[in-house]
């Protein structure tokens, strides 16, 4: 019999998940990781893309972040994500027309102000589509 990851998966709007799980792979800043019951030890930064949830019964789920924080420890593995969206939420023809948006929104801007918030915004999107493709 496998044994079972305790995971715990918040952000600061809710509780994504809370449970037993099979593995989970997390998008560290160093790159990606998997954790399965009985993993050493570990802090990292995670930077965007899709953490990758086994369930117990074979399922798998995959969750977009925009960044956060992972805690692997005895008891098992907490994520604190700055942002969360479920794989199934994101459409890539739409984030392919968000980002064509956001383009002409970087190209349009009137000052450094504006340029910095629709940079940002574009680089979001496009983080998003890249965790979509991968």
């Amino acid at each position: 019999m496998t044994d079972k990851l305790q995971f715990e998966f918040v952000s600061p709007e809710r509780l994504i998940m809370s449970g037993a799980v099979l593995s989970v792979t997390v998008p560290g800043t160093e790159g990606r990781f998997g954790v399965l019951a009985g993993h050493a030890p570990v802090m990292s930064n995670l930077r965007p893309g899709m953490v990758d949830i086994e369930q117990e019964n074979g399922s798998h789920e995959r969750v977009f972040i925009r960044g956060g924080f992972a805690e692997v420890n005895a008891t098992g593995l907490i994520i604190l994500a700055e942002e969360t969206i479920r794989e199934e939420d994101l459409n890539a023809a739409a984030l392919d027309a968000q980002i064509k948006d956001a383009e002409e929104d970087v190209n349009d801007a009137k000052d450094g102000a504006a340029r910095q918030k629709a940079c940002e915004c574009r680089d979001h999107l496009k983080e998003m589509r890249s965790a979509l493709s991968s």
